[in-house]
């Protein structure tokens, strides 16, 4: 379910960000990053509502820092998920 405009939706059709174990923030392109996530609509009026309301620090219990909100607006923009080379989360 979007965090903004709690629509229910598959999750592949949305964007997860995760708050990891260690507290970093980050976009979760596999959406197997172990963390508390909040997933928003590949909608760019979603994530600005989500952002503005705060939804996204609320469910992940920790403010949304800058480098990743622009991750978030370039991935929306974009509709595609990047993945991070050498990034230990995620990986098996």
């Amino acid at each position: 379910m979007c965090v903004a405009c709690r629509t229910v939706r598959a999750k592949r059709d949305l964007v997860r960000v995760v708050r990891a174990p260690d507290g970093a923030v980050l976009v979760d392109p596999t959406g197997r990053v172990a963390g508390r996530g909040a997933y928003v609509c590949h909608d760019e009026t979603c994530l600005t509502k989500a952002i503005k309301r705060g939804a996204i620090g609320r469910a992940i219990e920790r403010p949304v820092p800058d480098d990743v909100r622009a991750v978030l607006a370039g991935v929306i923009a974009e509709h595609t998920i990047p993945t991070f080379e050498g990034d230990p989360h995620g990986q098996e």
